[in-house]
């Protein structure tokens, strides 16, 4: 159940940057989805910077080089809604029942 709130409420996130970037396209005329490095900068730049250090010093650089700047660089609506379904996907309910088991008389 935590998993589904979770994943309804990244899905709910990606939503409301999704209808930020029309409102921002409406305004300007242009369009231009935020990216989610920029999202995260504008929110936090901190924090940012304190996960750049870390990766890069305690995990390894090439992790943070070519794969998060990369996920850093994609529109933050598309992150978010891909990741809130995913979530939802893996936390959903499974059927328990399965295939009935069929009893031979004995």
């Amino acid at each position: 159940m935590i998993g589904r709130i979770i994943g309804w409420i990244v899905l709910l996130a990606g939503l409301s940057v999704l209808v930020r970037d029309g409102l921002v396209w409406i305004d300007t005329a242009h369009w231009a989805p935020i990216a989610l490095g920029q999202l995260w900068f504008d929110i936090s730049p901190s924090s940012l910077n304190l996960i750049q250090a870390v990766v890069q010093r305690y995990i390894h650089p090439f992790l943070w080089d070519p794969i998060i700047v990369s996920v850093l660089l994609c529109w933050a609506s598309a992150v978010f809604i891909a990741l809130g379904l995913l979530i939802l996907v893996l936390s959903s309910r499974r059927s328990r029942s399965g295939f009935p088991v069929s009893r031979r008389p004995s």
